[in-house]
């Protein structure tokens, strides 16, 4: 009996006696995405946001007064308006999403929630691309009534396609939710949050082109406008409204601006924190 147990010894179990301290079972990790994580986040995040009528009113209908607003200040020189309402019904939309993601993101972990939430079988990039969906379709919303307000009742006169307005207007929420959602991971507060707004948005709106060319610039800061997203934004904007069709130059812009937002989405997910220390 001895000798069989000798040659064939039985694998040891997980406790060897009282005093031995148990080995943790190594904890699942979730695959960088999957879909119906994904899904269930963003449907949490709409369910939360229907709760907060003043961050939706703040997303889908600060961009529009301000475009009435901007459109009657100029009154008494409509072509001014047609000459910077495109770029701003790009830049309108990415400050406004980049305002209020941020502030829902803080709320889910100073609650404690996000930190309850990681802790189920939810990866980070799940986690991030839920946030994102939800309100990527908020700028759907968004997008869609900034657009049509300024080109079919405020008189926007541009020459090319609408639908092309609407698909950079898109892009810029999407892109203003990614740095919302990335700024977030650093701020400790809402407040802190909408301090971020100086140093991430106002240097772009600054160097964008909408003020002056970016070739008029100095070399320096045109280097340096020439690697913000919020630039080639404002340039796709221009070129829908001088050109009847889609230019290289458009394409380009949109790759861009869409690449830009998938890699702030990534940076965001890499420095998400499960609550503020």
């Amino acid at each position: 009996m001895s000798s069989t147990a000798a040659t064939n010894p039985t694998p040891p179990t997980a406790s060897t006696g009282p005093g031995t301290p148990r080995e943790p079972a190594p904890a699942s990790r979730p695959s960088a995405l999957d879909l119906s994580r994904t899904t269930a986040t963003a449907a949490r995040a709409l369910r939360q946001l229907r709760h907060d009528p003043r961050t939706i009113a703040l997303m889908i209908l600060v961009p529009c007064v301000m475009l009435v607003l901007l459109r009657y200040v100029f009154d008494g020189s409509p072509g001014t308006f047609d000459s910077i309402g495109a770029s701003l019904l790009g830049i309108f939309p990415l400050i406004t999403m980049f305002l209020g993601t941020p502030i829902a993101t803080l709320r889910e972990r100073t609650s404690g929630t996000l930190e309850r939430l990681l802790a189920m079988p939810l990866g980070k990039g799940d986690l991030i691309a839920g946030y994102a969906l939800a309100f990527g379709a908020i700028a759907i919303v968004q997008s869609a009534l900034a657009t049509g307000l300024a080109v079919w009742l405020l008189g926007l006169d541009v020459t090319g396609s609408p639908w092309l307005l609407l698909l950079v207007a898109l892009l810029d929420a999407l892109l203003g939710t990614a740095l919302g959602l990335f700024v977030s991971a650093f701020a400790a507060s809402e407040f802190q949050a909408v301090q971020f707004m100086p140093a991430v948005i106002f240097p772009q709106l600054l160097l964008c082109g909408l003020f002056t060319p970016r070739s008029d610039m100095h070399p320096v800061l045109e280097a340096v406008s020439d690697v913000l997203p919020m630039s080639y934004a404002v340039d796709a904007m221009n070129e829908v409204l001088r050109h009847t069709d889609t230019t290289a130059t458009f394409v380009r812009d949109v790759l861009i601006v869409a690449g830009s937002a998938l890699l702030v989405l990534g940076l965001g997910a890499a420095t998400l924190r499960r609550r503020t220390q």
